[in-house]
């Protein structure tokens, strides 16, 4: 059995694992390479293997740096099935076509101008048609029920209390009568999170693929992250101001929406609108309500008992899909909130409103997630001024702020906790430690090492280990 590392090796997005067994091949995810555009694009398009080699995908859930880039390894000739949880699924049928709307709008936009020039036009990466095609490519297995991706290879989900449906892939393999246990974590999530349940820990593992991407930070409490939410409405309304929340369409809008409602229902938010601008947060949100079995206990309580049995809605808050209704945000006069897409900045409706409102010292930009290298939202909170948005230049005059408590990802605690009792349920023999910047990668293989973790491997880019 061999593992190769082609995405999120020593860098956070595109995740992307080669697994060859019994003389078959399976990919652990296909994520979208996020950062420097040309750089990205150049490495989503051109894969690094044969993808008609292929045999399955496995994918630990739906966010794009795990499964966006999909498409592309369907155009370059694969045509075996995608493992991956229903719910998943669901998210990705509207991920994906997406993905493939906002790529096929930048490509229309920068021709029109090289166009002009009479340079060659470029092409999307890909387009909806091949989104749709990848979407009946898909197989829906829920949790712990076991399937067989290949020959000699058992597989099956755990929970990986992340986003909706997302998972950690525990992979049993029979190789010439030897029986192994690689786990791959996915992207591990935190107790204490609303909607999902906790993470769970896979007994028995031999090897584990585990994400780092908070391996050198820690987080804010969740009920500290409310807080922050709180307070920053307060300040908003109080100086009739907006406060612009960019926020990942799965799982983070989501938890918003949670948050705000449960402020509101206890009568600590203020009179103000919450907008929630992103056609797929919206349709990601009906997603969400259509999968109570991956809820926890709390949010299926507040499913039974608020008043209006909406646990992602309140009177005050409005759910935006059309153009226009976005457009109209820029005109407003009165305090509001306005949660929109992408969680990074790099493109979406939260670009318009960065622009509108980023030189208003009364705005307020609060980010509360994961801001990668060289993406406008890290530019943003290392005070970096001005800011490149649309090609234009802008100063920043809005407060900038950040809530870490509404991260999904475990933080360095949570990830050795994680570590530590998979490893306590077993004979664990070695780690390897990918989605994760360096400084964060390394320091979490010293902690491992120093709570007497075996072998701990930070691979790089194209690094083959056989097991």
């Amino acid at each position: 059995m061999q593992i190769q590392f082609w995405g999120a090796a020593r860098s956070v997005t595109g995740s992307m694992h080669l697994l060859s067994v019994n003389g078959h091949k399976l990919l652990l995810d296909c994520g979208l390479c996020q950062g420097r555009r040309k750089e990205a694009f150049e490495r989503n398009r051109n894969l690094p293997f044969d993808a008609r080699e292929i045999d399955a995908v496995i994918l630990s859930h739906a966010h794009m740096d795990h499964s966006g880039n999909l498409p592309s390894l369907l155009k370059a000739g694969f045509t075996g099935p995608i493992y991956a949880t229903s719910a998943t699924r669901d998210l990705d049928a509207y991920m994906l076509l997406d993905s493939a709307h906002i790529q096929e709008s930048d490509v229309a936009y920068v021709n029109k101008r090289r166009a002009r020039q009479g340079k060659r036009l470029f092409e999307p990466l890909y387009t909806r048609q091949d989104a749709m095609e990848t979407l009946t490519h898909f197989t829906s297995v829920e949790y712990g029920r076991p399937f067989e991706p290949v020959l000699g290879v058992q597989a099956h989900f755990r929970d990986a209390g992340h986003i909706l449906g997302s998972a950690s892939v525990v992979i049993d393999v029979n190789e010439q009568g030897r029986q192994r246990r690689l786990v791959f974590s996915g992207d591990i999530g935190r107790k204490g999170l609303p909607i999902l349940r906790h993470p769970q820990v896979v007994e028995n593992a031999d090897y584990v693929i585990m994400e780092s991407t908070y391996g050198n930070r820690f987080h804010e409490s969740t009920g500290e992250a409310k807080e922050v939410l709180r307070q920053a409405a307060l300040q908003v309304y109080d100086r009739r101001g907006k406060l612009i929340i960019p926020a990942f369409a799965v799982g983070r809008t989501q938890e918003l929406a949670y948050r705000l409602d449960q402020l509101w229902e206890e009568g600590q938010l203020p009179p103000i609108d919450v907008f929630v601008d992103s056609p797929l947060a919206v349709n990601v949100t009906e997603v969400f309500r259509l999968h109570p079995e991956c809820y926890d206990d709390e949010t299926l309580k507040a499913l039974l008992n608020e008043s209006d049995r909406d646990p992602l809605g309140f009177k005050n808050m409005r759910y935006i899909r059309d153009v226009e209704g976005s457009k109209r945000l820029n005109e407003l006069k009165t305090p509001a909130i306005i949660i929109s897409a992408s969680g990074m900045c790099e493109a979406g409706r939260i670009l318009h409103h960065l622009k509108n409102n980023v030189e208003d010292p009364r705005t307020t930009v609060l980010f509360v997630g994961y801001q990668a290298e060289h993406t406008l939202g890290r530019k943003l909170l290392e005070g970096q001024d001005p800011v490149s948005i649309f090609g234009e230049e802008y100063r920043v005059r809005a407060q900038v702020r950040r809530a870490e408590g509404y991260s999904a990802h475990a933080d360095r605690n949570e990830l050795l906790s994680w570590a530590a009792r998979t490893q306590s349920q077993g004979d664990l023999k070695r780690i390897f430690l990918v989605h994760g910047e360096e400084e964060g990668l390394l320091a979490l293989a010293e902690g491992l090492r120093d709570q007497g973790a075996p072998q701990v491997d930070v691979p790089e880019r194209g690094q083959a280990f056989e097991l």
